[in-house]
């Protein structure tokens, strides 16, 4: 599966661009510039997704947040339609596996918005239990703590430096 290429950044600023393999197999080239929007103060960013992890609802802060996204994009898509390069694969091989073991998960996640730019959230993810089974996953962020990002930033970048050797 290849998803659609993500859409230059709309921003006059330096661009990256990376061709990025998920662990679902798909890939996609993205492209993405060091901008930064700010969280919005006394929002929720909600989201479901089923078992597989396509986006089965997303409330308007996620649409908003998402930087360019539609409502109808978004539903449908893979949730790591938001996976910013930066952010080091065995953070979400620790969700998938705590999620899918029937625990919960809290942690800092860089995402990468349609328009190149990023945001930061502090994200809880639970999994939907229905008659004993998983079938879904809800994940809530908040406005993460500045502190806690300033001290997330370098462990994440020496996870990628570990995750290319």
């Amino acid at each position: 599966m290849t998803l659609p290429d993500i859409a230059p950044p709309l921003y006059d600023l330096p661009s990256q661009e990376k061709q990025h393999r998920f662990h679902d197999g798909s890939t996609r080239v993205l492209r993405w510039v060091d901008l930064e929007c700010p969280y919005p103060d006394g929002k929720l960013i909600v989201s479901r997704t089923n078992r597989e992890g396509i986006i089965t609802h997303a409330n308007d802060a996620f649409v908003q947040m998402s930087g360019g996204y539609t409502l109808e994009e978004l539903l449908g898509s893979p949730h790591h339609i938001l996976r910013h390069p930066e952010m080091p694969s065995r953070v979400f091989q620790d969700i998938w596996e705590k999620c899918k073991n029937r625990e919960k998960w809290h942690g800092y996640v860089k995402n990468l918005r349609k328009d190149g730019a990023y945001y930061w959230v502090y994200a809880s993810v639970v999994p939907n239990v229905r008659n004993g089974q998983v079938v879904g996953f809800t994940s809530v962020r908040r406005k993460p703590s500045r502190t806690k990002i300033n001290e997330i930033i370098p462990l994440y970048a020496q996870y990628l430096q570990q995750e290319k050797s």
